[in-house]
Parts: C-alpha cells; structure tokens; sequence
C-alpha cells in the first residue's frame, strides 16, 4: 500500500510553523537592548534623588488623587508603590535595586497621605503578610536543638531555674458557666 503524502499546510498557520526554529535560550542576551529604555543607562542612580522625585511626582494633585481612590477601592499601598517601580524602571529613570532602596520610604510617604486624607488602606497585599509560614514553638525548640544544641541546654537549664523557683506557668483555670457569671 503506498503512502499518501500529505497535504502542505496553510502558510501562516500553526500547522507550518517549525518547531525547530524557536530561538535557543540565552539568544536575548546577546541582542542590543539600547532600543529600549530600561537597556540604556538610567537617569537617575542616587535612591535619595529618585525618591525625591518620586515623592514630588506622587504628591502631585492628579496622582495623589487616583492613589486615594485606588486605597478607598482596597488596592493595598504595597500594589501602588510596585506599580510606581515597576513603571519608572521600564522608562529607564532607575535601576531596580535603587528601586528596591526606595520601596519602603515611598510606602510610608504613601500611608502617610492616606492617614492625613483619612482614607482607609491596607499597607500589604495579604492581611497576615506576618503571620504566614510562622514557625511555632515545637519546631523552633526542635531546630534549636538540633542546630546549636549548646544555646538549646542553655534555654533549657534557664526554664528550668524559673520552675524550680516557682516561677512556671501556672495550670489553667477550669472554664465552665459558673465560673463564668461570677465574672472570674
């Protein structure tokens, strides 16, 4: 039985594009990137000139207005400040480790209007920003003992102290509704 070749793809279409023929990895790195702003020299390279004019910048009435409405619709003052460095970095005003020197001046500068402005903000994008991945007590003891077990006696033998003096904690009191309505 002979084999019936197959038709040609559309020119254009998925079909015809060649699998092999996708840049190989690295290939951005040797391409000129003066074309685009954040591939040229920045303007500015001192964080405190920077945030100078960013602070001026994001006082300015017309964009002091747009942050307060976008805090009152709950855009966290972590969102804005990003977007802000995020922005400038592309236009190529400063690199982004002075934008990461900045970032937390700006944040304050940022609550700070919204404080004298009486608009409600959040500050971070997640409300538990600090208690997310916290360790608890059992593994903190754990990892203590088993990475610097000398500072683990030395806890140890101080909590140790404190019970033998009469200083350990003391045995919950029992919770039931008479206890309850003589307000102890």
């Amino acid at each position: 039985m002979a084999m019936q070749p197959r038709p040609m793809p559309m020119k254009g279409s998925i079909e015809a594009k060649d699998p092999f023929a996708a840049a190989p990895p690295g290939h951005s790195l040797t391409q000129d990137n003066s074309k685009w702003p954040w591939g040229r020299p920045p303007t500015d390279v001192d964080p405190e000139v920077v945030l100078d004019k960013v602070i001026r910048s994001v006082e300015s009435p017309e964009r002091k207005e747009e942050m307060m409405k976008l805090l009152m619709v709950g855009v966290s003052v972590e969102v804005i400040v990003e977007g802000i460095l995020f922005q400038a970095f592309q236009d190529g005003r400063f690199t982004p480790d002075v934008g990461l020197l900045i970032k937390g001046p700006l944040a304050i500068v940022i609550a700070d209007m919204a404080e004298e402005a009486n608009v409600p903000y959040r500050f971070f994008e997640n409300d538990d920003v600090f208690e997310e991945n916290k360790m608890d007590d059992k593994t903190f003891f754990r990892m203590l003992k088993e990475n610097n077990p000398n500072m683990f006696a030395y806890v140890q033998e101080q909590v140790n102290r404190a019970i033998r003096k009469g200083m350990g904690p003391k045995p919950p009191k029992e919770e039931n509704f008479l206890n309850a309505e003589k307000g102890e």
